[in-house]
């Protein structure tokens, strides 16, 4: 946005419109009468308040005019304000029940890691697990022993998907501030000298880093460097422990997709993965091997099918699937986990994912236990009009916006592309020009709109109810399940 100060000047007004009726609220003053500057102040402080709760200020716009201190918190840290803003009763019920269903491999778990926070001598964990192990479960039971405790951890991951599974849970790079364009030398931009985040990092007990093999090894040199730089300064000692002394917790599977490296060759790939990191070898491994999935199966006969396919899958993670190889072979896969294409593939594997979609299709757990993965784009489409068109009732078609805004400068672009052909362009992690969407019908976001409520890129939703210009749907999927959007 070019002109931030004139976007304010013509909207606060109309982005102020409940502060008033909040602050009646709030104040118990069903007569309460404020002046435009004060109503304006408030609009102000809610606004820092959500940059700030996604790692942001208002300070960083210059353009922009700041709230009033007396409004803000003041002489208190926004960002450990809500990191304790839980109840300390709560949490202990929480992880009395937890604890309880933990098994013998996420006790150790727990004890080893709980025996570092409290030695407060620092510590690296790695727990290796495969999926259907629960390494999510260890995660909540440890938040929760730590927040009865009165202190401070944060679980974050390395995808916005896995972070919404996490008990108040972050993406790294929002938390961090880890630069997106890592190198060997990278530290945390948002770790800045002064900032709230370097007063959360010392007082933070324990970080729990989820999904971890899918990073660059470069993004948790990076943390580390910048939280040895900080805790220096409380300690020196914390200049020859790990991350500063900090307790840190990686868990993940590395049988499954290791960090992207374009154009890479397999040793790139190897060599930007966790375990090739100088960290390493300070890590304590700590595995997970019982499939809770299996004890949890309603019948003999689908556990022993469940059991089964996990074998298989480990086999071909753990490269025994095959012949013996050097990562390239051929596997067989097996004929009752295939689907009969018939005439038409995507109806047969639609209808195989989705049985008895109509009976079901008000149901979240239904929808969160079933996806289709697809290679291409176009395919994506061909299912998605498939699913759509086997949906009752009527379709709605939505466009996105296609004039070139002349404030921008952007003449060029139009004089060169018809607006016909721009609407046409088809990439990945473009919206297409036409939407097309029906009541009942799962949609998924692409972008990172508000983390801290569950909106992220792969948020899944049902919608709920289509109108000109607001789309109400349900959250169907992470930790804020049944929650309405618009």
């Amino acid at each position: 946005m070019s002109k931030l100060e004139d976007v304010w000047h013509k909207t606060w007004r109309l982005l102020s419109d409940d502060i008033l009726y909040k602050q009646r609220g709030i104040q118990k003053n069903k007569d309460l009468q404020l002046t435009n500057d004060q109503i304006e102040a408030f609009a102000l402080a809610e606004i820092e308040t959500m940059l700030q709760s996604n790692g942001s200020n208002l300070r960083r716009f210059s353009e922009m005019p700041f709230p009033d201190e007396l409004i803000m918190f003041e002489g208190q840290n926004k960002l450990i304000a809500d990191e304790i803003s839980y109840d300390i009763e709560e949490m202990t019920l929480e992880h009395d029940k937890l604890y309880k269903g933990l098994t013998d491999e996420k006790s150790i778990i727990d004890r080893r890691v709980i025996d570092a926070v409290l030695s407060q001598e620092g510590g690296v964990f790695f727990v290796y697990g495969y999926g259907g192990t629960e390494k999510t479960y260890a995660w909540k039971t440890l938040c929760a022993l730590v927040r009865k405790m009165g202190e401070i951890v944060l679980p974050v991951a390395s995808s916005g998907i896995a972070s919404l599974l996490l008990p108040r849970g972050r993406t790294t790079h929002s938390r961090f501030g880890i630069p997106l364009n890592v190198t060997e030398n990278s530290t945390c931009a948002g770790i800045r000298p002064g900032s709230d985040l370097v007063d959360l990092l010392i007082k933070i007990k324990l970080i729990i880093w989820d999904e971890a093999p899918m990073m660059h090894k470069y993004c948790f040199e990076a943390l580390e460097r910048s939280s040895m730089d900080i805790m220096r300064l409380v300690d020196r000692r914390n200049m020859h422990r790990l991350f500063g002394g900090k307790v840190m917790v990686f868990g993940g599977d590395l049988r499954k997709i290791l960090p992207v490296v374009p154009k890479g060759t397999r040793q790139d790939i190897m060599f930007a993965t966790v375990n090739s990191s100088y960290l390493w070898d300070s890590c304590k491994v700590l595995t997970l091997t019982c499939n809770i999935r299996l004890q949890s199966s309603s019948s003999k006969s689908f556990a022993d099918e469940l059991r089964e396919f996990s074998k298989w899958i480990l086999s071909v993670g753990d490269g025994k699937a095959g012949d013996p190889n050097d990562g390239k072979a051929v596997i067989e896969v097996a004929k009752y986990i295939l689907i009969d294409p018939g005439v038409y593939p995507i109806s047969a594997i639609v209808d195989s994912t989705y049985p008895n979609l109509h009976d079901h299709i008000w149901e979240a757990k239904y929808f969160q236990e079933r996806a289709i993965l697809a290679p291409t784009n176009e395919i994506v489409e061909i299912g998605n009009d498939h699913v759509l068109s086997t949906i009752h009732g009527e379709e709605k078609v939505y466009l996105s916006s296609d004039a070139i805004s002349k404030e921008e400068g952007n003449f060029g672009v139009h004089e060169i592309y018809s607006t016909e052909f721009l609407n046409t362009i088809r990439c990945s992690g473009l919206p297409n020009h036409i939407i097309r969407l029906k009541v009942g019908a799962p949609v998924m976001l692409l972008r990172n709109i508000d983390q801290t409520s569950g909106l992220c890129n792969g948020t899944r939703l049902v919608v709920k109810h289509l109108g000109n210009h607001v789309i109400e749907a349900t959250v169907i999927s992470g930790s804020n399940v049944r929650e309405k959007i618009l």
